[in-house]
């Protein structure tokens, strides 16, 4: 009798172990009713920009009434953004604006949604959390090479290089004459950024042109602009733009170019020379003639007057 009752006991052990494995693998392929998570990592309140609110997506395996807060680090209720309010099954999209009770940006840390399922009664906080960044980075430093640049695609002094460092990693940006030109595509804390002297795939035209950078960082805080040395943009410049020579005489005029090669006419005359100084002989008839310098596209020009020569 007592053989009989420890195999009674026995069995009914195993039963029971067995019945407790299935309910915890039954909860192991239980599905999660909420799934398929996508949250902003980092943004700011304060930025004035695209970007100054965060997103929370997830989707819904059935629909419910939903409670959607954010909680602190210490696990405190610091906005509740969706109360109440009633979801269909799928996806699910919400916008946090990072803002307290009292309407104030909530301070620079990380937050967590907490998603709560009335219905389910079932209450989810989401692992991915959201960063509040209220500090815009600043320019450290910041060089120009070279100052003067003639961007007529020669591949001689065709651009500037601006070579900077920032207090957190972001992405630069360059105005040229006040107007943004260049941004770069990834946030570096250091790193070179280049202007090839174009405007809608055109040269820009010469002159002195002032430089600013500023950057912006991943939350959308776009740092104070920070003026750096200006850029001559120069194609071909003439030392002089009046020449008086008596008929027949010679002159001497400077050409600047970053060109191997200009090509100069004076009345029916002309050819190539090499940037430097331009040695010519006028014409022996009296009157007013246009010197004219070109290389790549580009020109300047002299007014020539001849004197009647001397007898």
């Amino acid at each position: 009798m007592a053989r009989l009752a420890s195999t009674v006991l026995v069995v009914a052990l195993l039963a029971a172990t067995a019945t407790a494995f299935t309910l915890t693998q039954g909860l192991k392929l239980e599905q999660s009713p909420i799934f398929g998570t996508d949250v902003d990592k980092v943004f700011s309140p304060i930025c004035g920009c695209e970007s100054n609110r965060a997103r929370i997506s997830f989707r819904l395996r059935e629909a419910d009434r939903l409670d959607i807060a954010l909680i602190d680090s210490d696990g405190d209720v610091v906005a509740t953004p969706v109360e109440g309010e009633r979801f269909g099954r799928g996806r699910v999209v919400i916008r946090w604006d990072g803002l307290g009770a009292d309407g104030q940006p909530l301070p620079e840390g990380e937050y967590r949604p907490r998603v709560r399922l009335r219905e389910e009664r079932q209450t989810t906080v989401l692992p991915n959390p959201i960063e509040i960044d209220l500090t815009a980075p600043t320019v450290l430093e910041a060089g120009v090479m070279p100052r003067i640049i003639s961007p007529d695609g020669d591949r001689r002094s065709d651009r500037l290089t601006v070579d900077y460092s920032l207090s957190e990693p972001a992405r630069a940006l360059l105005l040229v004459d006040g107007k943004k030109r260049v941004e770069t595509l990834f946030p570096r804390d250091r790193d070179t950024l280049p202007w090839f002297g174009r405007v809608d795939g055109r040269s820009v035209r010469p002159g002195s042109y002032p430089l600013e950078l500023r950057a912006r960082d991943p939350a959308g805080n776009l740092g104070d602009a920070v003026q750096l040395a200006p850029v001559t943009v120069r194609y071909v410049t003439l030392g002089r733009e009046r020449i008086v020579a008596t008929g027949g005489t010679r002159f001497a005029i400077r050409v600047s170019s970053d060109a191997r090669r200009v090509r100069w006419t004076l009345g029916r005359r002309g050819g190539l020379a090499r940037p430097g100084t331009l040695r010519l002989r006028v014409p022996r008839q009296k009157g007013r003639y246009t010197l004219r310098v070109s290389a790549n596209g580009h020109s300047a020009s002299a007014a020539v007057f001849v004197r009647e020569l001397l007898r």
